[in-house]
C-alpha cells in the first residue's frame, strides 16, 4: 500500500501526531510526501519518500502518482483558515483523486475513518 501525506504549515504537527498514532497500521506502508511535510515526518522517526515542496511542484508530483493509479490513498491535512498561494495545485490534486477514485482525506476525522475501514477489511 502506498499513501501520500501532505499538510499545510498550520497542520504539520497534527499530521505527525496522526501518523505516530497510527504507527502500527503504517508498518509496511510506503509513505510519500511533499518535501516540507516529509521532513517533519522524518524527524518523527518515520520513513517517507519526499518529493518537492508543495508550492514548488510537490502537489503536482503526487497528483501524477494518483493519475497513474500508483497511490492507494491521499491524506492532505488542509488549513482552511489560511491563504495558500499554490491553491490551484491543491485543487488539481483533489480533482485528480476524484477522477481516478483515489480516497482523499482532508482532515483527521476522515483519515481515521479510512484507516479504520481498511483495518476492518483486512
Amino acid at each position: 500500500m502506498k499513501i501520500a501525506v501532505i499538510a499545510h504549515n498550520g497542520k504539520k504537527a497534527e499530521m505527525v501526531s496522526f501518523l505516530l498514532g497510527n504507527k502500527k497500521f503504517l508498518e509496511g506502508v510506503d509513505l510519500v510526501s511533499t518535501g516540507t511535510t516529509g521532513t517533519h515526518v522524518e524527524k518523527a522517526g518515520l520513513e517517507v519518500h519526499k518529493f518537492l515542496s508543495g508550492p514548488l511542484g510537490g502537489d503536482a508530483q503526487i497528483a501524477a502518482l494518483a493519475a497513474e493509479k500508483k497511490l492507494d490513498m491521499v491524506v492532505f491535512f488542509r488549513d482552511p483558515l489560511d491563504k495558500h498561494p499554490h491553491e490551484p495545485d491543491v485543487q488539481m490534486l483533489m480533482r485528480i483523486c476524484d477522477v481516478h477514485n483515489i480516497p482523499l482525506a482532508t482532515n483527521q476525522a476522515t483519515a481515521e475513518l479510512l484507516i479504520n475501514g481498511i483495518v476492518a477489511e483486512g
